[in-house]
């Protein structure tokens, strides 16, 4: 009864008169948030009584709806299904939509990762007198079949963003509606309500992350996250149609189609992300001091970021869990490391792709998309199957993709080579093509953070620089001069002595040999000249953002610059870019190491990494 009164006050107070200004502070709004979380939050005691499911009000049958959010900590749809139910039937849907043999493909390790999060799942809800029901077909299949087979009332469920699951969902609430069934739904993958935030923006979502950053400032912290449930959950009646063992257990891999054995060295489920969450919050200094730039890219032993990423694409992490143990962590060191390259400016990265990325339309794509630049890449297929099978002929970039197929999983600062070197730094493919391989491969593959990163690194959106250009040979030094990661993830090479290791085709013959490793047959030589090529697309992509310039006001400023300047963004319109051609497929025979502009930037990368607003993200 109290929390309306509340959330009505907030809202009232955040769109209050000038004169009230002083209420709108950042600290305000976080007690104003603080006594919003009391509220939701339940005692212990309270918890338990409300979980039990012998409480004498309780009354009819309820569905929670698995699909992200796969855990128990920080789960309100949970506690709502659970409230007032005589029955709770935690069910997730096998779709179809989401298999290797669909459109849109999953890869055999991110499927692996799933399954097995939904087998630590259901270890957790059995501990608790409850089971993981997994069922297959369509949702819009099994939900309405579910609902009348098993007399139910409430169906529960986390609100998903993404495109598909918003038209999936809207067919499921018809569908449910319909039936007399009650849809109770909650935001719980990102940190705020994510519609909330925009319209708190006046309407429009921030195109940049300054201002994002100053929209949440003046919302303040998120809602405290929920704690797990401790007492026994109302109970699966398995006497109903179509719960057996057999029919509701978690499928293997195999059973799901896969010919290929998973290979990722991260296993899936809420118990290992909160294990891993813990190993990294008890070393307070290092989360105190993170920044993301200054981790290495080629560490592969133990990664030097946390690699959290895939448990909050699936939900296995709560992001609100994480960033309250993020601000605990800040109280300890009041001097710790800020926005966007600290650790708690990685979750606000997220929270603002998901932001804006939602209220985009095609956010994934170049066409029709509104914050997009329209350029005209190649299609090469035989270069991008170099690119995606890890047959460039630059040992960087090829074990960089060979550990993202192999374990789903790279640093970010990998990402930004492979990225830059498919679009506009030497192949000059689209950033589309891309994003496709990636949603297959990783473990992480987030539908707004993988778009909008592949648009960002192809300079499409986000970022203008161009220019600056990763060199796929002298940037990987900077972090490992011996190669020990090229070593580790190419093992042709061995052999091959650390001074040729980034460039073995430079290697006499008698190197070759006695590393054996011939190149061209052993592996492969460069698919193209970098020095030549980098130079070729620079040119081009000046070429395309003079072209949308000259069509609109596209690309007029980075957001960066944008958001300094007091520009809310940039939005792109079509232009032609220039059809000049780059020679692929060989590697040119000059030694032309680029012009004096192209080695100064290709330095600087070296030395500083990515510019800061690139390498924070």
């Amino acid at each position: 009864a109290v929390l309306p009164k509340i959330c009505l006050l907030l809202s009232m107070l955040r769109c209050a008169q000038p004169k009230y200004a002083p209420l709108k502070s950042q600290a305000f709004n976080q007690k104003l948030n603080r006594l919003v979380a009391a509220a939701r939050t339940p005692s212990k005691s309270s918890s338990t009584s409300r979980m039990a499911s012998t409480s004498s009000g309780q009354q009819g049958r309820s569905i929670l709806w698995f699909r992200k959010g796969l855990r128990l900590h920080d789960n309100p749809a949970l506690r709502d299904a659970c409230t007032g139910s005589a029955a709770v039937f935690p069910i997730f849907i096998i779709d179809p939509y989401f298999l290797q043999k669909s459109n849109n493909k999953v890869g055999v390790n991110r499927y692996q990762f799933l399954l097995e999060s939904l087998s630590d799942l259901n270890s957790s809800l059995t501990s608790l007198g409850s089971q993981l029901l997994v069922l297959r077909g369509t949702p819009e299949e099994v939900i309405p079949r579910v609902l009348r087979d098993w007399s139910i009332k409430k169906l529960c469920y986390e609100i998903d963003t993404e495109p598909y699951a918003k038209a999936r969902d809207a067919r499921v609430d018809d569908m449910a509606r319909e039936a007399g069934v009650e849809v109770k739904k909650h935001w719980s993958h990102t940190l705020y309500d994510t519609d909330m935030l925009v319209r708190e923006n006046k309407g429009k979502a921030p195109l940049t992350m300054q201002a994002f950053e100053k929209l949440v400032d003046r919302v303040g912290h998120p809602l405290t996250a929920l704690p797990a449930p401790t007492a026994r959950l109302p109970p699966v009646d398995v006497s109903l149609p179509g719960i057996k063992d057999a029919e509701v257990g978690v499928p293997t891999w195999q059973e799901m189609g896969f010919k290929e054995a998973p290979t990722a060295i991260f296993k899936g489920g809420e118990t290992e992300a909160l294990k891993r969450l813990e190993h990294y919050m008890k070393d307070t200094k290092w989360v105190a001091s993170f920044e993301k730039p200054s981790t290495d890219p080629s560490a592969f032993t133990e990664p030097s970021t946390t690699a959290l990423s895939p448990y909050l694409k699936f939900g296995c992490l709560s992001a609100r869990f994480f960033h309250q143990r993020l601000l605990d962590v800040y109280r300890l060191h009041p001097k710790h490391s800020q926005p966007p390259m600290s650790l708690r400016g990685q979750l606000l990265w997220r929270e603002f792709f998901y932001t804006l990325g939602s209220h985009t339309p095609n956010f994934d794509r170049i066409a029709g998309n509104p914050i997009c630049r329209q350029i005209t890449w190649d299609t090469n297929p035989a270069l991008l199957k170099a690119w995606r099978d890890g047959a460039t002929g630059y040992p960087w970039i090829d074990a960089a993709m060979t550990q993202l197929r192999e374990w789903g999983w790279m640093h970010h600062l990998a990402r930004h080579s492979v990225a830059c070197f498919l679009t506009r730094g030497d192949l000059y493919l689209s950033w589309e093509s891309g994003k496709e391989v990636f949603e297959e491969l990783l473990l992480d593959a987030d539908y707004f953070i993988n778009a909008a990163n592949w648009m960002w690194l192809s300079a499409s959106a986000f970022f203008a620089q161009y220019f600056r250009v990763y060199s796929p040979v002298v940037f990987g030094k900077k972090y490992d001069k011996e190669g020990a990661y090229i070593r580790k993830f190419l093992p042709v090479l061995k052999d091959m002595p650390a001074k040729y290791i980034y460039e073995p085709w430079t290697a006499p013959k008698e190197v070759q040999q006695r590393a054996n490793c011939i190149i061209g047959r052993d592996y492969p030589a460069p698919i193209v000249d970098h020095a030549v090529a980098s130079k070729e697309c620079i040119a081009r992509m000046g070429a395309a953002y003079k072209a949308t310039n000259t069509g609109g006001s596209a690309g007029k400023a980075s957001p960066a610059k944008a958001a300094s300047s007091g520009d809310a963004g940039t939005s792109a319109s079509a232009g032609a870019p220039s059809s000049s051609k780059k020679t692929t497929g060989k590697r040119a025979a000059s030694a032309d190491q680029g012009g004096k502009r192209q080695k100064t930037l290709e330095e600087s990368m070296t030395k500083k990494g990515a510019s800061k607003k690139e390498a924070g993200k």
